[in-house]
């Protein structure tokens, strides 16, 4: 199965039909080559921000509040999409109204059959623990996607071990991660979960990311990171982790996952971290015992 992860550049839309005409050429694109599967970025709806005046695309409040008016055209959007392009899309993220001025980042799944799935983000930055209307949220899930189990795990979700483990024991074998990183570091952060994911679960990890600079957005003004696809280092896999990546204005990377040949490298694998997981959990090895000299 062909999956394509988005290295999107952030732009200023004019209007909805000027954002929805991108993503019908961006995704167009991936479709064109192949993917299955098409993986857009996180805080994606923060781009049609742009559409107000200037006073509301500067305060991010009120940016949060007014992109609502969207979130119809926006369901409606990429699910005409994935049905006219056979084409399974992982439409970033929304951040979506829980009413009392709270929201969710809410990542939405589309199929080409019209099933929509969604994953909320569950573990908040300090830029979003800062904004003081973002929750967490409350469920895990996995689902399948073009006959694989699937989950998503929105950018900071992936530096945290064990809902991935979670995902991985109900039967994941790829992993979606919309991100948006605003440092170098912040990038290095999510690379090195993803790629610390893919060697404990024997999965595949697929990462999109923004990219280029919005200086009217107070959230999507800076972007870093490469978008990826990574898997297990092992034998017949790639040394680094890395099966594909971007580069440069390179808008897809883009790879043929095998799921079966993965399963099957089982037998020939140097390690086995996703078997020996258990060995951790040993009551004598759980916690640390102070040695005095």
């Amino acid at each position: 199965m062909k999956v394509a992860v988005a290295k999107y550049r952030i732009q200023a839309p004019a209007d909805f039909a000027a954002f929805a005409e991108r993503q019908a050429r961006v995704l167009g694109d991936a479709a064109a080559q192949g993917a299955r599967v098409a993986v857009l970025p996180e805080y994606l709806s923060l781009e049609l921000a742009a559409t107000f005046d200037a006073a509301t695309q500067a305060d991010l409040h009120v940016s949060l509040a007014a992109i609502q008016r969207y979130r119809e055209d926006w369901l409606a959007l990429y699910a005409g999409l994935a049905k006219e392009m056979d084409l399974h899309v992982v439409a970033g993220t929304f951040l979506l109204a829980q009413g009392a001025g709270r929201y969710r980042n809410r990542c939405d799944v589309f199929a080409p059959d019209g099933a929509h799935l969604w994953q909320d983000k569950l573990q908040l930055t300090g830029f979003e623990k800062g904004l003081g209307v973002i929750d967490g949220g409350d469920a895990l899930k996995v689902f399948d996607i073009g006959g694989v189990r699937t989950g998503v795990a929105v950018c900071y979700d992936i530096e945290f071990p064990l809902p991935v483990r979670a995902q991985a024991e109900a039967g994941a074998r790829l992993l979606l991660v919309p991100s948006c990183t605003d440092t170098e570091a912040g990038a290095t952060r999510v690379r090195v979960g993803c790629l610390a994911r893919a060697l404990e679960n024997r999965v595949f990890v697929a990462q999109s990311v923004t990219a280029g600079e919005a200086a009217w957005s107070p959230a999507l003004d800076v972007n870093t990171g490469e978008a990826a696809i990574f898997a297990p280092m092992d034998r017949g896999l790639p040394a680094d982790g890395v099966v594909v990546q971007t580069a440069g204005e390179t808008a897809w990377a883009i790879a043929d996952i095998d799921i079966d040949a993965l399963e099957r490298s089982r037998d020939a694998a140097q390690v086995a971290n996703d078997r020996d997981w258990p060995g951790q959990l040993q009551p004598a090895i759980t916690r640390a015992r102070v040695e005095k000299s």
